[in-house]
């Protein structure tokens, strides 16, 4: 492996070259005392894509103490600081995260730092250049970017710690030049001084307060241990007492400031305590098995409980508010879409034969209506294994929700071919042992369904179930309930081989991410906009990767669309994200199998054998 004075050597003589020569960067170099970095891909010019590179540090320069590597949790709730401190300059409105210690100069508000100081192994500061750009030059010249985690904390490549306590962090780096001619003096400071300097800065222990790294650990495996916690308990989610739900805006998912915010307090009725390793006992509110229905009058706090709920499926950082909102992990929001492709799902159990005398055993549509398109959503969740619906009122199909005793006299039964949800979620529950969470403030006749009536009032719960009942007994609708089963084939759908593709023109694999919840994906785009629980675009960017990967290895005729997802997200676990992405970006994060399914299923050329 090269070394620091090579590097030096080599940027000295490529000053004003064409831009191409960097290409002599390529490999690793060994930057200080446990220290290297690795050049994986150099960008084309210094307007393309920036260059990858990868740092490793050694279990000694890194310095972590043996109690935070001690669980995959820990290390992942760890790596997740560390990412959000180094990345935290290239986000303005985004500081990191109380306890990091910034030894190179005075903390700004980015994040970032200015000043002259010194680094913990005596390196100088990076001054200005903390802020990912170094001035001057063409194009993205002296840009240090890395994705930064945002509010979540799971496996991702950005930052990885490893067992035996060593550090693995990718980024891009903008290589410096003028025009299309390379800026030798500018890349020297770039790559042997400032890099260096953001790497001691935010990446060992020692840039860090303990207290901080602890806490990082200790939360992540405290929710893993709540999580876990749920089925035994016969719980479909929990909130625990003084969370902070509500989000600054739907564009930022930081916590609305406390001082503006309602803290939650379970209801005593639902209050449950749940153990964790770190923090002891835990109270708060759980949401039982069965058909919750959550109410209340608008702008009390319902959708913003159902997306705590949603988002529960992942963890989150210390300081989100939803630290101890933990949700199943195969709980799978639904709603319409209108517009999207469905190929070949059986959405019997909810609409059945269609004016023309056609059939809905293998419904396939490339412009599926509001009720069709949330009757496949379902059908697509329990295909794939989702034990809790979620459903929020305001983005679902009225008509496959419910139909009122007026519209069962004015509409005969023999002529409407929906059968509405509120006459298979009972069935649902008891047959397919599948829970369902709704939201609710129109449809009054669910509370003939409900195991569990939860009202939300200026952003406070209290549990209504007995209230509800007496309602419901009082003021009958008169509304007849159709057949009590939930007539489920149980059958897989195999994807025919060819129907999934990445590729472009040339290029094997084509996967971009676009704003509103875009994935570009070979010659096709796919809107996962609807698909909720995707929280990040380094999420959406690792589904492409993921159903690259099965279009690639696993579509053969052979497989199930569950097998498939199943058998990748096993690999997920057992060999971490890379198994998706040979080019190894730091740019992927942690996916369920119900994400990579539902992109499957929306992708127009899917069809099936």
């Amino acid at each position: 492996m090269r070394d620091l004075r090579e590097l030096d050597t080599l940027l000295a003589r490529l000053d004003g070259a064409g831009y191409g020569a960097y290409r002599a960067l390529k490999g690793g170099w060994a930057i200080g005392p446990g220290l290297e970095l690795h050049v994986d891909h150099v960008q084309g010019d210094p307007f393309a894509a920036p260059s990858r590179v990868r740092v490793h540090l050694d279990a000694a320069y890194a310095g972590f103490d043996g109690a935070l590597l001690q669980s995959e949790a820990r290390r992942t709730g760890v790596a997740a600081l560390l990412a959000r401190v180094f990345s935290g300059a290239d986000r303005p409105g985004h500081p990191s995260p109380p306890g990091a210690r910034h030894p190179v100069g005075r903390r700004t508000e980015d994040g970032g730092a200015e000043g002259r100081g010194r680094g913990p192994g005596g390196r100088r500061g990076p001054g200005r250049a903390a802020e990912g750009r170094e001035s001057g030059g063409s194009g993205r010249s002296g840009e240090i970017r890395m994705e930064h985690p945002g509010q979540v904390v799971g496996r991702q490549t950005a930052v990885q710690l490893h067992p035996d306590g060593e550090v693995e962090a990718r980024f891009t780096v903008g290589l410096p030049a003028r025009g299309r001619r390379i800026l030798g003096r500018a890349a020297r400071t770039l790559l042997t001084r400032t890099v260096p300097d953001r790497i001691e800065a935010t990446l060992p222990a020692a840039a860090h307060d303990p207290r901080a790294l602890l806490r990082a650990a200790e939360t992540q495996e405290d929710q893993e241990a709540l999580r876990s916690a749920l089925l035994a308990a016969g719980l479909v989610a929990f909130i625990a007492d003084g969370a902070l739900l509500p989000r600054r805006s739907g564009r930022d998912d930081r916590p609305l400031p406390e001082e503006e915010a309602v803290l939650f307090r379970s209801p005593e009725s639902l209050r449950v305590t749940l153990d964790t390793p770190n923090s002891g006992p835990i109270t708060g509110m759980g949401i039982p098995e069965g058909v919750t229905l959550i109410v209340g009058g608008g702008f009390h706090g319902k959708s913003t409980l159902l997306r705590a709920i949603e988002r529960g499926v992942r963890n989150h950082a210390p300081g989100d508010g939803r630290e101890r909102v933990v949700t199943r992990a195969d709980a799978v929001k639904v709603r319409a879409e209108d517009g999207r492709s469905v190929a070949g799902v059986d959405i019997s159990p909810f609409i059945g034969e269609l004016p023309g005398g056609r059939r809905t055993g293998a419904f396939t549509t490339p412009n599926a209506s509001g009720s069709t398109s949330q009757a496949a959503a379902i059908m697509e969740a329990l295909e794939v294994g989702a034990s809790t619906l979620l459903v929020d009122e305001d983005t679902a199909a009225t008509n496959l929700m419910i139909r009122d005793r007026r519209m069962q006299q004015l509409v005969p039964a023999d002529r409407e071919p929906i059968t509405p949800f509120i006459d298979r979620v009972r069935a649902l529950y008891r047959e397919a042992g599948v829970s369902s969470v709704l939201v609710l403030g129109g449809s009054g006749d669910y509370l003939d369904v409900a195991d569990t009536v939860l009202a939300m009032h200026d952003f406070h719960p209290t549990e209504v179930t007995a209230r509800a009942r007496e309602v419901a007994a009082a003021t009958p609708t008169g509304r007849e309930a159709g057949p009590d089963t939930f007539p489920w084939s149980r059958a897989e759908r195999v994807p025919a081989p060819g129907s999934v593709s990445a590729r472009r023109g040339r290029r094997p694999r084509r996967i971009r991410v676009h704003p509103g919840g875009i994935l570009e994906f070979g010659e096709e785009r796919i809107d996962l906009s609807s698909i909720e629980q995707i929280a990040s675009e380094a999420e959406l960017r690792t589904v492409g990767y993921a159903l690259a990967t099965l279009a690639e290895s696993a579509i053969d005729g052979s497989r199930s669309i569950p097998e498939m997802v199943r058998e990748l997200d096993a690999r997920l676990d057992a060999e971490g994200l890379d198994v998706v992405a040979p080019s190894r970006p730091g740019t992927l994060a942690q996916i369920r199998p119900f994400e990579v399914a539902a992109a499957l299923n929306r992708l127009r050329t899917l069809r099936l054998r």
